[in-house]
């Protein structure tokens, strides 16, 4: 996922907690920690105020350094062997690549203060599952909007979206295994499955969708529902938050079949040079008053139940997850077979729909 000023997609996925006044490791006041923090992670992650507030108080600079892509930061830490950096974040796929290739260390949670804050719905991903090396910061969950006074349905999920009713009438994003996986939702299944056969009956599904589109595009499509183009647009998390801001009357739809989402992840490189003031940076920024702060600067998704009073009233539909939305799934790498089909059925959509 990427920041969401670019996205949520140009996403959709992170260190960022509460915290006591530094890691458990150095005095309540953060005192007995010294040097810098070597941050490593996109431009524009932190309000400044967070950042100034931690240099100030814990009494440790912050060197931050930032990347245009995952992958440019696996090969950077790769060439390192885990060190140059102390505290690293990036998305979800990407960590399991990190973990994997033993470039982050295990957290020692009872440095972590705020620990308890995080809200365990972005927890315990498949890149990692016992929660050992990585703490969440920020999400991206692609959404439903719709206008009211241009549909005749009530959108409650996926499978109103081929609601006749809404023919030549709806813009989607381009993310093909998301759009695909949103079809499998309304199947009951996941967007992950192997089952070639299940894969195939949503390709089928898909192209009844067609006569209802008449927009595909990643870039801007919350334009189309602004203008009123369109009556409904599933958006990434970056052109709701647009979206929203331009049009108040706007519905915002938590999909009734399930959440799909994308995660950003902080962690400790193996060899961090600081590991006791990357504690403290985790620690400081998750702090409920300081968290509110980086969600409401980034426009993620909330990944700090602590936080979540504290994000103004304004910003609370736009980045605070509803208690009652469905669980939500990470779109994951799936078999060679199960990708080219999934290539395959979203080439025969897009033609469908020209």
């Amino acid at each position: 996922m990427k920041k969401l000023t670019a996205l949520l997609m140009s996403l959709i996925l992170a260190a960022g907690l509460l915290a006591g006044c530094g890691s458990k490791g150095a005095s309540e006041d953060g005192a007995g920690l010294s040097g810098e923090l070597n941050l490593y992670t996109w431009d524009g992650m932190f309000p400044q105020e967070v950042l100034r507030g931690f240099e100030d108080e814990i009494g440790v600079r912050i060197n931050y350094s930032n990347f245009d892509y995952n992958e440019d930061m696996l090969a950077k830490l790769g060439e390192t062997k885990g060190g140059d950096y102390d505290l690293v974040i990036g998305d979800d796929y990407i960590l399991e690549m990190v973990i994997s290739e033993g470039l982050a260390r295990k957290l020692d949670t009872a440095k972590l203060e705020n620990y308890d804050n995080l809200n365990p719905v972005f927890m315990s991903q498949f890149y990692d599952p016992e929660n050992e090396y990585t703490v969440p910061y920020g999400a991206g969950i692609p959404l439903i909007l719709y206008d009211p006074a241009l549909t005749d349905v009530e959108i409650k999920g996926y499978a109103d979206l081929w609601d006749p009713s809404l023919e030549d009438n709806v813009a989607i994003t381009a993310n093909y295994r998301v759009i695909n996986g949103i079809t499998l939702k309304t199947m009951g299944e996941s967007m992950n499955t192997e089952d070639t056969d299940a894969i195939e009956k949503a390709g089928e599904k898909l192209l009844e969708l067609a006569p209802n589109i008449r927009v595909i595009n990643d870039n801007n499509t919350q334009d189309y529902l602004i203008s009123g183009e369109v009556a409904a647009a599933f958006l990434y998390t970056s052109q709701v938050y647009n979206a929203l801001n331009a049009r108040e009357d706007l519905e915002v739809v938590y999909p009734e079949e399930g959440l799909g989402f994308g995660i950003m992840g902080a962690f400790i490189p193996s060899q961090a040079p600081n590991p006791d003031a990357a504690y403290a940076f985790i620690d400081y920024i998750n702090r409920p008053e300081n968290a509110a702060k980086c969600f409401e600067y980034i426009g993620y998704y909330c990944t700090n139940k602590a936080a979540e009073e504290l994000i103004s009233e304004e910003m609370q539909k736009l980045i605070v997850l509803p208690a009652d939305a469905a669980e939500g799934e990470i779109i994951q790498n799936i078999s060679l077979e199960a990708e080219d089909l999934h290539a395959e059925i979203w080439n025969n959509f897009k033609a469908a729909c020209d």
